[in-house]
């Protein structure tokens, strides 16, 4: 097993349904940012040695670093941080939906509906909104690399 997937710990993440059904039955937005902010706690720290500039993230406002790696399943493993509370909470719920899987499922994904699904667009800043679209966008080159 990658160092990657051992790092995020499969199994103990959510997942995109986890986090649909967690943002239904927050209701309304406080309650949600709440959630984002609760999710932002159980994401592990990046270890210091990967919060360097070759992983840094370009869009976000905050500081962030995505580090990847392939696994030999051929699934793609990402570990995400942030020094913001609410994109560390956002990265959990980018990393539920495209975390753990091959090059093609994070392509073909459709981020945008889940997105707007849990309401996300409506709510956040344009520049978290761009930051969100970002770390996505980053996910998806070095997949396809």
């Amino acid at each position: 097993m990658s160092s990657l997937a051992t790092y995020t710990q499969i199994g103990l993440e959510p997942n995109a349904d986890t986090i649909r059904q967690q943002f239904a039955a927050a209701h309304g937005w406080e309650n949600q940012y709440r959630l984002i902010i609760q999710l932002g706690k159980q994401l592990p720290a990046l270890p210091a040695e990967w919060q360097t500039e070759e992983h840094r993230l370009k869009g976000c406002e905050s500081q962030a670093w995505l580090k990847s790696e392939k696994g030999e399943d051929g699934c793609w493993h990402f570990a995400c941080d942030s020094d913001a509370r609410i994109v560390r909470g956002l990265i959990v719920i980018v990393l539920a939906a495209l975390n753990h899987q091959t090059a093609d499922a994070i392509q073909t994904f459709d981020v945008d509906g889940y997105f707007s699904e849990l309401g996300l667009e409506k709510h956040l800043s344009p520049s978290r909104g761009n930051g969100l679209r970002a770390i996505v966008l980053a996910i998806r080159a070095q997949a396809s690399a």
